[in-house]
């Protein structure tokens, strides 16, 4: 039966790197999801932009058209209005109503006219942009559906390490704990064992007077000088209850 944090953290570690070799499997596939992610998502943002704008451009087409319909009735009236007036004062005024309805009319027809072949021309784009958005979405469903095989055949696996983890985590204190996640933060083997005088995580020299301490003291903790990893004889029993 184990008794010292660190026969606890070695196993702890060893768990750990299982994990870590299930989640190689994964490769580069999160990296991939999330990007295609953010990709699809801002071309669904340029779709909505250009269908905003289209809907925008169509509104101002329509009440164009309306606008046109009611200059033009506007002149038919006032044009026989002209032979119903008394004076040439009333007749100056509604000519004038005329000139004003035209020129109205004019400027109207011509931004109806640029309207018409903006519309055109973001109904090709948006067309466009549709394509994008729904290649990109068929590419991200592959990956997630590539990334979902991993997992399901992964799933008993990483129930066996979530259990042993657990199992193990109660049996450390918090010092230890925080130590080794600390440490795992920089280096995935945060703990690993002294092998011919030397720290198998960096390689580096450690002198014979500290591995003797490090043997004979099992129940303190001791870091690479050169790299912070804990370190453990190479000879430590480790339950094997601990060890999948």
């Amino acid at each position: 039966m184990m008794k010292y944090p660190l026969q606890y953290l070695v196993a702890l570690s060893l768990v750990d790197r299982k994990q870590d070799d299930l989640e190689d499997e994964y490769g580069d596939l999160p990296e991939r999801i999330q990007e295609m992610k953010e990709k699809y998502e801002e071309l669904e943002s340029f779709v909505k932009e250009t269908q905003r704008i289209l809907e925008e451009d169509r509104l101002f087409i329509m009440n164009s058209k309306k606008a046109l319909e009611e200059l033009k009735a506007r002149e038919e009236r006032l044009s026989k209005q002209q032979f119903l007036v008394r004076n040439n004062k009333e007749f100056d005024a509604i000519t004038r109503e005329i000139e004003y309805a035209r020129n109205e009319h004019a400027r109207i027809s011509q931004e109806l006219q640029q309207a018409k072949v903006k519309e055109e021309n973001l109904v090709v784009i948006l067309e466009q942009q549709k394509k994008s958005a729904e290649e990109a979405l068929k590419e991200l469903r592959e990956l997630e559906k590539d990334y979902e095989l991993i997992a399901t055949n992964q799933n008993e696996e990483l129930n066996e390490i979530k259990m042993a983890r657990m199992k193990i985590i109660e049996r450390l204190d918090k010092y230890p704990l925080e130590l080794y996640n600390r440490i795992r933060n920089s280096h995935k083997d945060a703990i690993v064992k002294v092998k011919k005088n030397s720290c198998t995580g960096c390689f580096s020299h450690i002198p014979p007077q500290k591995i003797v301490e490090i043997r004979n003291n099992l129940d303190k903790l001791y870091t690479c000088e050169n790299c912070g990893r804990i370190l453990y004889p190479e000879d430590l029993e480790i339950d094997s209850e601990f060890i999948l």
